[in-house]
């Protein structure tokens, strides 16, 4: 089974991180890291990931991990992500979104009309761009996952263990990482957080608007 996990510049690393360690160990798996070039592509906070495969050179993939960055608007308007997915998308059995990574999807035109969820910063942003908006976590709508924001990927990804190999693989990956989160504040979503703190977040996260 073939992963393809999509590189360009300043995506956030969690988004691609995340699914990646709890799908890349299941059997009988090859991940690809493919981008629009070989060279190595940096992520918003500096991490540096080397892709091991071009887009021109890819052209399908069994599962397709599209993570989001706070610059989300840099990929989507110079459209080769995009235009890559316009590609692939139609032979792939899964194709999957981390926070902004939707508008990627939405972009390729794949998530017109459908249910689809985002980091909650670009809700609308997503809709603009013919989603159908949810504020779940996680949305499968047939052969499309969508995550919300940055550690929504590891729920999504263990979903698709569960759709893909089953539900006890799923718990299994899910015992093996420790995903047993208890966050030390319950700040996580604009509907928990004090409304002073969005406001803040909103101004000072770069690329969302305000």
């Amino acid at each position: 089974m073939d992963l393809a996990f999509v590189l360009y510049p300043n995506l956030t690393a969690l988004d691609l991180i995340g699914p990646y360690e709890v799908l890349g160990h299941q059997e009988g798996v090859k991940a690809h890291f493919v981008a629009e070039t070989l060279e190595p592509v940096t992520a918003d906070a500096g991490l540096i990931i080397t892709p091991t495969v071009t887009f021109d050179a890819l052209d399908r993939a069994d599962v397709i991990v599209v993570p989001g960055s706070g610059s989300w608007q840099t990929p989507l308007a110079d459209g080769v992500v995009a235009a890559w997915l316009r590609k692939v998308h139609p032979t792939a059995t899964w194709t999957t979104s981390v926070c902004t990574g939707s508008t990627l999807l939405a972009a390729a035109g794949i998530l017109d009309g459908r249910p689809a969820t985002t980091h909650w910063a670009v809700r609308h942003a997503l809709a603009e761009r013919g989603a159908v908006v949810s504020t779940d976590r996680v949305v499968r709508d047939g052969s499309v996952v969508t995550a919300a924001g940055v550690s929504a990927g590891i729920d999504m990804a263990l979903t698709l263990v569960g759709l893909i190999w089953g539900d006890d693989r799923a718990k299994f990956t899910q015992l093996v990482i420790e995903y047993a989160p208890e966050p030390p504040y319950d700040a996580g979503s604009p509907e928990t957080a004090p409304a002073e703190m969005v406001a803040f977040a909103r101004s000072a996260v770069g690329g969302f608007p305000a």
